[in-house]
């Protein structure tokens, strides 16, 4: 039985995380983790894994302070840009056998969305991506538009595309979007929101739409259970829950 930890838990999010944790038979939640809770009670309770679905102030205290204790961290929260991951790896370097697993996104259906579009990226000239969220979300893109777009434009480098065909030389600030590695990316904040995100590429004479939509929070009890099952075996960094679903 593995002891797990919710830091994050009163949110929407962090309730469906130890909604799927409770539920499980080989998993304890030992604790819920709100904002103002001393950290010590993750280690008082004898947690083996933490998963943080907090804000981008906390979430780096929070790591350091589970990484430091021995405590397996899966990280959900939002936001978690390349500097950060950078910080995690020197922390990681000095807890050997510890992991730390950065999940962009955890429905099954949104890792499989982005596993569709860069498996298309080399056979179509142009590609961008739309993504829509609630209103009350802080970061802009979002962790998974960014992941998508890395993903896609690593397997076009390596297929050796060009860049795609824009001949916009006039536009105000932000009308083509945001650019990630070279891949326009394009963010929408609405009400009744939870998550969706498409992945439009076009090519001569057709367009290939992949469209993902996340209608709940329940979406994600899946990707969190196969997190928190598969971290344990694998110390150090890792990004993604590509290697937990067999994906890769």
């Amino acid at each position: 039985m593995t002891k797990v930890a919710v830091l994050g838990a009163r949110g929407k999010l962090g309730s469906a995380v130890c909604d799927a944790v409770d539920s499980a038979d080989d998993l304890e939640l030992v604790a819920r983790i709100g904002r103002g809770d001393a950290l010590s009670a993750i280690t008082d309770a004898g947690a083996e894994v933490a998963v943080d679905v907090t804000t981008l102030e906390a979430v780096m205290g929070n790591t350091e302070f589970c990484l430091s204790h021995g405590v397996h961290t899966v990280i959900g929260t939002s936001g978690f840009g390349p500097d950060r991951v950078e910080q995690l790896e020197t922390w990681l370097a000095k807890t050997p056998g510890v992991g730390a697993m950065v999940v962009p996104n955890f429905s099954v259906g949104a890792v499989l969305m982005m596993r569709f579009a860069e498996l298309a990226a080399a056979h179509f000239p142009s590609v961008e991506i739309v993504e829509t969220h609630h209103e009350r979300k802080a970061d802009a893109p979002s962790g998974t538009a960014r992941r998508t777009a890395e993903l896609v434009a690593a397997a076009r480098r390596e297929a050796g595309v060009d860049p795609a065909p824009d001949a916009t030389t006039s536009a105000l600030d932000g009308a083509r979007g945001a650019s990630v590695e070279g891949i326009p990316v394009h963010s929408l904040r609405m009400s009744g929101s939870v998550a969706h995100q498409e992945v439009i590429l076009g090519g001569v004479g057709e367009l290939l739409t992949i469209r993902h939509d996340s209608l709940s929070h329940a979406s994600f009890a899946h990707g969190v259970l196969a997190a928190v099952r598969g971290i344990g075996s694998r110390p150090g960094l890792t990004i993604g829950l590509e290697e937990v679903l067999g994906l890769v």
